[in-house]
């Protein structure tokens, strides 16, 4: 969540709004969200996380987002000490801004880098499996 200094990608009002919107209309808000958090033009993936969703109840799906989006373990990251870290981010996320990647990288208590990768939506895995698949085989060295 956005603060002083720091752009986590939703207001506090939008956060609230998102919460409402899972409580009010559950089925509305996945008929919404997936399409834009997909951010592609991929219509069976955009189905099959609206379905995913939907299979999920609506208090689920609340606490879910109330963890995401209200957590904050900023404070953790230079307490990170793993031997090589790649931090994975998409160019036009709807939900982490890149910010977020490059804020991670320089806060991290280890040396880690940063991959963009030049496509659209939060789940590379989705919709862009193969170019995900490379950038993972190339972090970990593998062949």
């Amino acid at each position: 969540m956005n603060e002083e200094g720091y752009e986590g990608g939703f207001t506090e009002s939008e956060v609230c709004k998102i919460f409402g919107s899972i409580q009010q209309n559950f089925s509305g808000w996945a008929h919404s969200f997936a399409p834009n958090a997909i951010s592609a033009k991929d219509p069976s993936a955009v189905a099959e996380f609206e379905d995913s969703l939907l299979r999920m109840k609506a208090e689920v799906v609340l606490s879910v987002a109330k963890t995401v989006f209200l957590s904050d373990l900023r404070w953790v990251l230079p307490r990170v000490r793993v031997p090589r870290c790649t931090i994975i981010q998409t160019r036009k996320d709807p939900v982490v801004p890149v910010n977020v990647s490059f804020y991670i990288n320089k806060n991290l208590g280890t040396p880690s880098k940063v991959k963009i990768l030049e496509i659209q939506g939060h789940f590379p895995q989705l919709t862009a499996y193969p170019l995900l698949l490379q950038v993972l085989k190339d972090s970990l060295s593998l062949k």
